[in-house]
């Protein structure tokens, strides 16, 4: 049987909120699914180096988690139009990320057959989802599932050739990918061993490191090892993935409890509203956010209870420092944190571009900027990243490394970095009048910041704009509206 789609009849069953995908965003065994998904992209040696050398999931997982589910949200919309819009953007972002990796092979987002792979991995984790929660899934409801991946792969590319056909084709063409292309990737070492044993906390859980180190103490080895353990067999032998006794079954149990969660009534469980409760940052005037804070109080009065009970070697709750301004919402933070939280957006330790042209990301996601603008951003960036590197880069490695940056106690508000106030400017002042009304203004701070209009006059003119904008970027203040953007993991 076959599965390609063909017209706007078929399309209006793979889309929207009748799809079988759809079904998955509320689905808690949809969060084993994939990661187990991810392990296997990251194994890809070009998905491996392209991770490498531009993604911010180890610095800001939780940011990168809300990105990626709001964007397969637009991907399978009922509207065709949104469709297009969100898969134009993600094919912009990825035509900026090529390069080479550690063994000098190339690497290019845009790459069909890898890109296919990533869909492959989506697709093959939900029915294997299914098989190890006790429901596997029959012949036709796979086969219709299998239509929809394809179909949101032609979505991307415009054709989905890469893909077989024929879904008795499909687990030849994957277990070829698995014995032939796949390896044990830093990557993949990283997302196993790394990012589940130091996840950052979310944003609601900040104030209280301890509470969190002591949770991900526990969960994280778990979770990794019933990751390893949902892994194809094959690829577990070749790539020397260690199995912790009692994984298998430890995997099952996970997979058959999550998959309880299908019997609660229905919006019970809503994975947007639970994403966007944990990036609900100290405050924001979310309506929400009041019974955050409450909640927030209580986990700090516990997380100190439990330092006392139990004290984690070392890994005491650090001091808030001082207090942020009441009237402006700002405090200062060193020199180190604000390498660490705010320009080193990728993790590694150092600034180089691919952590600008993260902030430039990040910023055109959330302001949903067109073509145009989103090329004058990533333009500016690419100036100020110049600017940086020709005062900074002392030792001419191409990076900057925290360092040479706390030694340079430099200024960063330069010409280029004035030119991406100015660009967020222009964005946000949609009838060019010169000036952000309150309208524009709320619209830029509750769609890209999650904060509401809070200046008394109305008005938000081009030099105020820039010069809050520099201050958070060179003067290394927290921000109540731009740490949530680029600061918070």
């Amino acid at each position: 049987m076959t599965t390609g789609t063909t017209g706007t009849a078929d399309e209006a069953t793979l889309f929207g909120p009748d799809s079988q995908f759809r079904a998955f965003f509320d689905d808690p065994r949809w969060a084993l699914a994939v990661i187990r998904a991810t392990v296997l992209e990251a194994a890809h040696p070009q998905i491996a180096a392209a991770l490498a050398d531009n993604s911010t999931f180890v610095a800001h997982p939780w940011r990168r988690l809300r990105n990626t589910f709001l964007s397969m949200r637009r991907m399978f919309d009922a509207d065709p139009a949104v469709r297009e819009r969100e898969a134009a953007r993600l094919n912009r972002l990825h035509t900026r990320m090529s390069g080479s990796d550690a063994r000098g092979r190339a690497y290019d987002a845009m790459d069909r057959a890898t890109r296919a792979w990533v869909v492959a991995t989506l697709f093959e984790s939900a029915v294997t989802m299914f098989r190890l929660s006790g429901q596997p899934l029959d012949q036709d409801t796979m086969e219709r599932m299998y239509a929809e991946y394809r179909a949101f792969l032609a979505a991307l590319d415009g054709d989905a050739g890469e893909l077989p056909e024929d879904l008795h084709d499909f687990w030849r063409y994957f277990d070829k990918v698995v014995e032939d292309e796949l390896e044990n990737t830093e990557a993949v070492r990283i997302i196993l061993y790394r990012l589940f044993d130091h996840l950052p906390a979310p944003a609601l859980l900040d104030g209280a490191p301890t509470l969190w180190a002591a949770g991900r103490a526990v969960a994280g080895p778990l979770l990794g090892a019933i990751t390893v353990a949902s892994l194809p067999e094959s690829y577990r032998r070749r790539a020397g993935l260690p199995e912790m006794p009692g994984a298998p079954t430890l995997m099952q149990g996970a997979y058959l409890a999550a998959g309880l969660a299908r019997f609660l009534p229905v919006g019970w469980i809503n994975a947007e509203s639970i994403i966007d409760v944990l990036s609900l940052s100290p405050g924001s005037d979310d309506p929400r956010a009041r019974t955050v804070t409450a909640l927030r109080a209580r986990m700090k009065r516990a997380s100190a209870l439990l330092r006392l009970l139990a004290p984690l070697g070392g890994e005491a709750d650090p001091d808030p420092g001082p207090a942020p301004s009441a009237a402006t919402g700002e405090g200062r933070r060193s020199a180190e944190e604000f390498f660490r939280r705010v320009l080193d957006q990728t993790g590694d330790g150092y600034l180089d571009w691919p952590d600008l042209a993260a902030m430039a990301r990040e910023l055109s996601t959330r302001l949903d900027l067109d073509e145009p603008e989103e090329t004058r951003l990533y333009d500016a960036f690419a100036a100020w990243w110049r600017e940086l590197q020709a005062a900074l880069d002392t030792d001419g490695d191409g990076r900057v490394s925290a360092e040479e940056y706390a030694a340079a106690v430099p200024s960063l508000a330069g010409p280029a970095l004035i030119r991406v106030a100015e660009v967020l400017f222009d964005a946000t002042d949609k009838d060019g009048s010169g000036t952000i009304d309150a309208d524009e203004y709320r619209t830029l701070f509750r769609t890209a910041f999650h904060r509401d209009l809070t200046a008394t006059d109305g008005a938000y003119g081009r030099s105020a704009f820039v010069g809050d904008f520099l201050s958070f970027m060179s003067g290394r203040r927290t921000s109540a509206q731009y740490d949530p953007l680029l600061a918070d993991a």
